[in-house]
């Protein structure tokens, strides 16, 4: 057990402090960077920010869950969930530097809720825990989808970024729905999605 606490420490640490690698090319790689105005440039970096907070709190997420899940089948589910979404953070990490910033300073306490979070969901039970997955993965791909309409649209280096990784999180919600995942309450949806609203107001800005 304390192996095992070693190695997800580890895991955090790297989430946190080292850039992320991406295994798949980059979905922007052939796509020219567009001129924008101060505005216009300020906006998709907020937004790429978001997207990359977004992705940390996913391998805290992934993380707890695996930890705590019961079967083989649903902790190999969360790893492999887990991968992508660190490629997500190499792609989003590379935008924001192109675009002159960088990621959310508060990324370690989003880090530290989600992983909480995650511990949680797995705690509950496999079908519980996918569950949680498939319902993060849902409202993760339409958070994605309004960063599509909101995107400055001469932006399309962002663009390619960010529907690849929508495309991605709705094959992660079809995996945990087809291993069983059960149908979350109302009231823990709606708590999810008031949850992720304070994430991306604040990260946005900070």
């Amino acid at each position: 057990m304390l192996d095992k606490l070693i190695v997800e420490f580890d895991r955090g640490l790297r989430t946190l402090c080292a850039p992320a690698q991406s295994l798949r090319p980059h979905p922007d790689r052939e796509v020219e960077e567009a001129q924008m105005d101060a505005a216009a440039r300020r906006h998709a970096l907020g937004l790429m920010r978001v997207n990359h907070c977004g992705e940390v709190c996913a391998q805290a997420l992934y993380q707890g869950q695996a930890l705590t899940a019961r079967s083989a089948e649903s902790r190999e589910a969360l790893r492999q969930a887990a991968q992508e979404e660190v490629e997500h953070l190499a792609w989003t990490e590379r935008r924001i530097r192109e675009l002159g910033g960088r990621t959310s300073l508060l990324n370690p306490l989003w880090y530290a809720g989600s992983l909480a979070i995650g511990v949680g969901a797995g705690a509950l039970g496999d079908k519980w825990n996918l569950g949680f997955l498939e319902e993060t993965e849902q409202q993760v791909g339409a958070h994605l989808d309004s960063h599509l309409r909101q995107l400055p649209a001469e932006d399309a280096r962002s663009r390619a970024i960010v529907a690849q990784m929508r495309d991605d999180e709705l094959k992660h919600a079809d995996m945990a729905h087809e291993l069983g995942a059960a149908r979350l309450p109302a009231p823990v949806k709606m708590a999810m999605k008031l949850s992720a609203k304070l994430m991306t107001g604040a990260s946005y800005r900070i």
